[in-house]
């Protein structure tokens, strides 16, 4: 059994690294990203008409430029539409920013294990940035894909989640100080309130999720999840981490 999975891991990792790094595919037209992020994404619908059309513009340069393809589940319009207003999100701010530590995005049909099996027993990720012979890949399951757009979500976004952590790692480190979207001074100041939080919530005495106790990099990234599903809420319990990451992202979703 062991013989198959690492024969199988081994074949995965084969078919990520060597297969042809081509365009992408597209299916849809930019004439229909606005019908579908009217009715599946929130953010969108909040944004004024310049907002949206600069919001559809990076959808399209992002469909253009990451290869978005399904295991064992057939991509659609809208997951594409999805994922790449997942990566928009957190960038909006800045305009110009590419994913350039980001080529594919694999979509599983629903949780995955550590091998990226998608049967069995075991499987509980939602979301990964690859690294190592799997850098440059992003997994996300399709359902935690669905559920973070929509109205059940709470404060929960996977897939956001996710891209916060490639702008994390951009700068080499995957540590919850994100240095190419935040100023330099910033940085001490932004370490200290997170390791305060944490001490909140592992006293029970934060709504933030406990996941974000595992480290620094994962607290950045369940906050900023917060801060774009629930930005008033964020800013009404705790409004230093609202402003810090109202910084780090160039935005203010509450204004």
């Amino acid at each position: 059994m062991i013989y198959i999975i690492a024969f199988i891991v081994i074949g995965l990792a084969g078919y990520f690294i060597l297969r042809p790094k081509n365009k992408p595919e597209i299916s849809i037209q930019p004439q229909q990203y606005q019908a579908l992020l009217e009715v599946n994404v929130a953010y969108y619908r909040k944004l004024d008409a310049a907002g949206k059309v600069q919001f559809e513009k990076l959808v399209d340069a992002f469909l253009n430029d990451i290869n978005i393809e399904g295991v064992g589940t057939e991509v659609t319009d809208t997951d594409r539409v999805l994922v790449a207003s997942s990566a928009v999100i957190p960038i909006f701010g800045f305009p110009n920013w590419k994913y350039k530590n980001l080529t594919n995005v694999i979509l599983y049909s629903d949780t995955f294990d550590q091998e990226f099996q998608f049967e069995g027993e075991n499987r509980s990720i939602l979301g990964m940035v690859g690294s190592g012979y799997m850098n440059g890949q992003m997994l996300l399951s399709r359902a935690a894909l669905t559920k973070g757009f929509s109205p059940t979500a709470g404060m929960e976004n996977t897939a956001i989640h996710e891209f916060v952590h490639l702008l994390d790692k951009s700068d080499g480190a995957t540590d919850g100080i994100p240095e190419n979207l935040m100023a330099h001074e910033y940085a001490a100041p932004w370490l200290h309130m997170m390791h305060v939080e944490m001490h909140r919530i592992a006293e029970g005495k934060s709504d933030i999720n406990p996941y974000a106790l595992t480290n620094e990099a994962e607290f950045l990234a369940v906050a900023s999840e917060y801060f774009f599903e629930k930005p008033d809420q964020l800013q009404h319990k705790h409004p230093e981490i609202y402003e810090q990451l109202s910084l780090i992202f160039g935005q203010n979703p509450v204004a």
